[in-house]
């Protein structure tokens, strides 16, 4: 039997951002456990750990073979071959840290309801105001001390409300940093299973799988001003919803939910001109991580969503490393960076990008190619923008873009970017290489519809997949 770490709680019922019927018609699709390709190399999905012979349920599936980086290598297993006594039932704070704090053995941890990472002993969550008690920071005295009629532009704050920010952040990331450790699934016991307000890192781990979440709002309760930022100065904030970092391997993400729900950046003030910004990253890979597969995801409502390499600097690991694959993902009223890509040979195709009038972030571009980046941009279907706006030029040289479509059209991306530039920001066709890790392909006219159906958390756990 699964172990109950504390069980005498009520079960959060977790209101989503979007409005889907989809778990409806898991049932009726094709599973990827029972579809990986015979003969080729690493663990077969349908090898079941407990004995099955039937479909695997959805916590013992591993990554398919050929399913993208992350089958590179030896592929990506999880938890899946966890002892009986290694599945983790948890439904709160308290619960699912003594499960992460388990060790390194393989191990399932199934998430129950919506837990928040900022509740206290008593189940009841915690304030920002709960984080800045006893530091002296006040974000009025912040504002009044660094503000730039006072402070002025040219240095970074110092003094003693910037140490009391820091002393309050420190607090929260004390309160909201997770990590997951090495052979772990963590995965949503039902569609509406979640996590809210924290700060999920693979640190320097391998072989994990996340699947069949909603992870939101990880805001950050102390944003630092730096004038130094750009000609008008910006709010920063510290935590992404997941980090991959720290040459970290083998990671499986799929069918999750990524959004600042409920607090968007819309709803947020401005100081000094500028929009007081408390989220950054969504899900980053940095720092010489490597072999990274994400699937069938719903990216919604976030601005700086997808980060692959950690500066224009070799100094991090990066280079030779952050093989990532993002296929059949929904990206929906993101601003910027799905994704932007530093060194690193990032696979993209058959993912929906579609941008709302009521967007609640700003949109700015999808691609970014920076640093000695090799993006492979084929086979999606992008709405709701210009077509020249897709790519930006962070420092690359190249890209391969084919058989995409904007607003139900083929459209040459990289020759709608070259027309829009200046010739110092036109990018080259890169053929450095070609994805060999690829489930089917579809259309791209068939995407909408699909993803509609497939992506996001429609899994139930325990019980024998039937996703895609």
């Amino acid at each position: 039997m699964a172990r109950r770490i504390i069980t005498a709680r009520h079960r959060s019922t977790h209101h989503r951002a979007r409005t889907a019927a989809a778990g409806l018609l898991a049932a009726a699709l094709l599973g990827t456990g029972a579809a990986a390709a015979a003969g080729a190399e690493g663990p077969s999905p349908q090898a079941d750990p407990t004995g099955q012979t039937a479909r695997t349920p959805l916590e013992r599936q591993v990554l398919p073979d050929g399913d993208g980086w992350a089958a590179a290598d030896g592929g990506t297993t999880g938890g899946a071959a966890a002892a009986a006594d290694r599945v983790y039932d948890v439904d709160s704070r308290s619960e699912l840290l003594a499960a992460l704090e388990a060790g390194d053995d393989e191990k399932i941890i199934r998430v129950h309801g919506v837990i928040d990472a900022s509740e206290d002993a008593g189940g009841a969550p915690q304030t920002c105001d709960a984080y800045a008690a006893g530091t002296g920071y006040s974000l009025e005295a912040y504002l009044a001390a660094y503000d730039p009629a006072v402070w002025g532009w040219e240095e970074e704050p110092s003094g003693p409300q910037e140490d009391a920010r820091r002393a309050a952040a420190s607090n929260q990331q004390d309160y909201i940093r997770w990590d997951i450790p090495s052979n772990t699934t963590l995965v949503g016991a039902d569609p509406d299973s979640g996590i809210t307000g924290a700060a999920l890192r693979i640190n320097g781990e391998h072989n994990v799988i996340v699947r069949n979440l909603t992870i939101s709002d990880s805001k950050d309760c102390f944003p630092a001003w730096d004038p130094t930022d750009g000609d008008t100065g910006n709010w920063n904030s510290e935590y992404d919803l997941l980090q991959v970092i720290n040459g970290s391997t083998h990671v499986w993400i799929d069918h999750s939910t990524f959004t600042d729900a409920p607090n968007f950046d819309d709803q947020l003030p401005e100081y000094f001109g500028r929009p007081f910004q408390m989220h950054d990253g969504a899900v980053d890979v940095t720092n010489g991580s490597n072999y990274v597969t994400m699937s069938y995801n719903r990216f919604e409502d976030h601005d700086k969503l997808m980060l692959i390499g950690s500066t224009d600097s070799p100094t991090r690991g990066d280079p030779g490393k952050l093989k990532v694959t993002i296929h059949h993902n929904v990206f929906e009223d993101i601003g910027q960076r799905a994704p932007r890509v530093r060194y690193g040979q990032v696979d993209v195709y058959n993912n929906h990008f579609v941008s709302t009038d009521d967007a609640p972030v700003e949109y700015s571009y999808l691609f970014g190619a920076g640093v000695e980046s090799h993006l492979h941009v084929t086979d999606n279907a992008i709405e709701g923008v210009e077509a020249s706006s897709v790519i930006k030029n962070w420092r690359g040289t190249g890209i391969y873009t084919a058989n995409n479509l904007v607003d139900g059209k083929r459209t040459d991306l990289l020759a709608a970017h070259n027309a829009s530039v200046d010739a110092s920001q036109q990018l080259a066709v890169d053929t450095s290489w070609t994805p060999q890790l690829r489930t089917t392909v579809h259309a791209p006219q068939a995407l909408p519809a699909l993803l509609e159906r497939t992506a996001g958390p429609i899994l139930t756990a325990g019980s024998a997949e039937g996703d895609r």
